[in-house]
């Protein structure tokens, strides 16, 4: 028993020895051509079992490294392969890696770092798309675009051409969330709905969470979508020009200070600017088109970034949206959405963990005017701040952060009578701490419990929110995965019956108790706030070469949800009523990718209903059944210089509200008016709310690309398009009143030009 002690003492001392004889190997990597970090890169000690995968700044950290010598290996598809020797001992090996670029790369490199990637990530209802990604869409308008891609991806509904509106699995355009390098963008796509505002030049990421995200999002209550623009070149002077039939852009970047192995800081700048004639050009190009194209835009980003040789940063950027539409004698619609921001990361030198934040303003303001109605107003804007602490322990992080948010709304609006009503509920706060721990247990079992605690000042409400997601590794080749949570916004869109199809959304922060019903269904409600639970299930296959089958199923319950009374008749009445609703189904997404060819396919089944007071219906975004093929093939002796595209859409049609009959109204009035000289006006009576169905939409569009190589550096491209080629009458727009029809798009053609230097 006495040896017992020293036996103890003795595990403990080897115990300790064992940790104090390890290291730890932390680190960037970038594209040597442009400085721009390199995201989900493998970086693998060679003979060994260590390694990471570089995270979206492009950085990796590996701990508990054995002491000695070891070749680091760093791999990603379309890079030449670097190899550094390195020697590991007690303290912080801190490394910058700058890859070159390289047009061919083995096959197995490309199925070893995105199978890793999906391995190690729970990846639960998300989805990454790149720049490359979206360049294989048809260059509708010369153009591939975020807008476009977006459409194709599982669960998201998109009205059609026209409307600029995204559904994500029966989650409204205000229950999505969108962040350009952490800062709020209320409107993210135009009205002709086949460009986004964003440059797909100026993004590197973009994740989209279509359900079950975690506790680092939060103030919405369906998804997110989660953008990073790039820094800017570097090394050198680069951009793009391009013009085409619909609009023209430019891009421009470059180094203050550039790029070398031997330099420790950088400073970057990018400049990017888009626009649409297209109202201009259609009446030369496309006379067939009888209501005209009467979609105007412009779009301007910039962006300053400093970069240290640790990977600390500072970035500062800012943005100008503006979108105008008018169809003579039916409707204008306009908005314009502007803001300013800055965003930092801090990487501590021995320290496994990092910092990120943004601060940033936004301000939207939008008018939409109806042929006989008094216009409608909506403008939102505010303050938000995002802090991020991150620490890592070998494959395993901890998260913590805390989100500000102060914004004010305002909404005006025609009531039945077509009397203006001003709502202006003030500034409101919206506060919220979150805690996030991802576990890696062996490769096999993946667990990322989270937990976000958020507080509406204006509302005086306190919503927890708890959160998890797992993946088990079957094997390597069958994975199943679960997410799910609680949900919380402040936020309401305020729509009107009488739109066949919704343009225009009124946004405000949630009604005060005044403005709504005290109880929802014999139940006292607790608070004003919109309210929703998910939950997500799927399951990975890469059973087949070169394929990735992924199928999800999902179920998100809208508890408690906000909207227009339809029934108000007195000033006594509530302006607000409650719902409730739930959304399900499912989806079945097929990529297939080997050498030229790239082959995406997309099924989903969903139902979205919702609940009020006195009728059970389905919104006007429940779209049955949804398919999307996508098809993208390369060619030529050299350089691929050759490219095809191929999409097609079809839905099922969206529910609408039928007019049933149109009746004289006098208005309201005093008793003194003369009744038989007072003008009337027209009254319509609708029928039973979402009865009717629109009919199925359905659209191919074709494009072709030939690429000229002037030099290293520089490209010329030309490129030809075709949008609904079978020339399908989609509808719009109906004018309750005139019941004059506006369709989507007819068959388009586009030719553009695009320099890259």
């Amino acid at each position: 028993m006495k040896r017992a002690p020293i036996l103890f003492l003795l595990i403990v001392i080897l115990t300790f020895c064992s940790f104090a004889q390890t290291g730890v190997l932390k680190g960037f990597v970038y594209d040597a051509s442009n400085g721009e970090p390199v995201r989900f890169c493998m970086v693998q000690l060679e003979s060994s079992s260590f390694g990471a995968i570089s995270d979206q700044n492009g950085s990796f950290f590996i701990d508990k490294i054995p002491n000695g010598n070891y070749v680091v290996r760093v791999t990603m598809l379309g890079y030449i392969t670097l190899n550094d020797s390195i020697s590991i001992n007690t303290n912080t090996q801190q490394k910058r890696y700058l890859i070159q670029p390289e047009s061919h790369t083995l096959e197995a490199i490309q199925i070893d770092a995105e199978g890793q990637r999906r391995v190690q990530e729970t990846r639960t209802s998300v989805i990454t798309i790149t720049p490359k990604d979206i360049s294989k869409m048809p260059s509708i308008g010369g153009a591939p675009d975020f807008a476009q891609y977006l459409q194709i991806l599982p669960g998201i509904v998109s009205t059609g051409d026209q409307g600029g509106q995204i559904y994500i699995r029966g989650g409204t355009p205000i229950q999505n969330m969108l962040l350009l390098d952490g800062m709020l963008i209320y409107n993210p796509f135009h009205s002709i709905g086949l460009f986004s505002v964003f440059d797909t030049e100026i993004l590197s990421t973009a994740d989209v969470y279509t359900g079950g995200f975690g506790a680092e999002f939060g103030g919405r209550i369906s998804s997110v979508m989660d953008l990073k623009t790039k820094d800017g070149n570097k090394k050198r002077i680069s951009g793009k020009m391009d013009a085409n039939l619909f609009g023209a852009r430019m891009l421009l970047e470059g180094p203050f200070v550039k790029l070398t192995d031997i330099t420790g800081t950088t400073l970057s700048y990018l400049l990017s600017v888009k626009g649409s004639y297209l109202k201009q050009t259609s009446d030369i190009f496309y006379p067939y088109v009888k209501q005209g194209l009467p979609y105007n835009y412009w779009d301007l980003y910039t962006k300053i970034s400093l970069t240290t040789k640790t990977g600390t940063k500072l970035s500062f950027f800012g943005f100008n949206f503006d979108d105008q539409v008018k169809y003579s004698q039916v409707a204008n619609y306009n908005w314009k959405n502007w803001g300013l921001g800055s965003y930092f990361l801090i990487i501590p030198g021995e320290v496994p963990m990092s910092m990120e934040g943004t601060l940033s303003y936004s301000d939207y303001k939008s008018a939409m005017n109806d042929a006989g109605f008094a216009p409608r107003t909506t403008s939102l804007g505010g303050v938000l701040f995002k802090w991020t602490f991150n620490y890592f322990v070998g494959k395993s992080v901890f998260s913590a952060g805390i989100d500000v948010n102060l914004f004010t709304t305002k909404y005006s609006y025609p009531n039945i009578n077509n009397v203006v009503v001003n709502l202006d509920p003030g500034y409101t706060t919206d506060i919220a701490v979150f805690v996030k721990y991802k576990y890696n247990f062996k490769d096999l079992l993946l667990i990322e419990p989270s937990f976000r605690l958020q507080y509406y000042a204006s509302l005086s409400s306190a919503s927890p929110e708890p959160r998890l997601a797992l993946k088990y590794n079957v094997t390597k080749k069958i994975r199943l995965k679960l997410a799910g949570g609680l949900y919380s916004q402040n936020f309401v869109a305020l729509t009107s019956d009488r739109d066949v199809v919704n343009l225009f959304y009124g946004f405000m922060s949630s009604p005060r108790d005044y403005d709504l019903p005290d109880n929802f269904f014999g139940k006292n409600v607790k608070n004003n706030l919109q309210k929703a639970q998910h939950i997500v299930f799927g399951l990975e296959l890469d059973v087949l070469k070169f394929t990735n089958i992924n199928i999800e199923g999902f179920f998100k319950n809208f508890s408690q949800l906000t909207s227009v009374n339809r029934y108000k008749q007195y000033t006594t009445d509530t302006d607000f009523i409650w719902e409730k609703g739930i959304a399900y189904g499912g989806d079945i997404t097929i990529k297939f990718e080997h050498k030229n060819f790239y082959i995406w396919t997309v099924y989903s089944l969903g139902w979205v209903k919702r609940t009020d007071s006195q009728v059970t219906y389905y919104p006007h975004f429940d779209r049955r059944h949804n398919i999307n093929i996508l098809a993208s093939y390369q060619w030529g002796k050299k350089r691929k210089s050759w490219q095809a595209d191929i999409r097609w859409n079809f839905g099922t049609g969206f529910p609408f509200t039928q007019t049933q009959a149109f009746l004289p109204n006098l208005g309201n009035g005093n008793i003194t008016d003369d009744w038989m000289k007072k003008n009337e006006e027209i009254y319509t009576l609708l029928a039973d709310i979402n009865k009717g169905r629109l009919p199925a939409y359905h659209r191919l569009d074709i494009s072709l690309k030939k690429k000229f190589f002037l030099g290293e550096r520089s490209t010329i491209e030309v490129n030809a398009s075709v949008t609904n080629i079978y020339d399908y009458s989609n509808i719009f727009y109906v004018d309750r009143l005139t019941a004059n029809i506006i369709y989507q798009l007819p068959i388009l053609y586009s030719i553009g030009v695009a320099w890259s230097f």
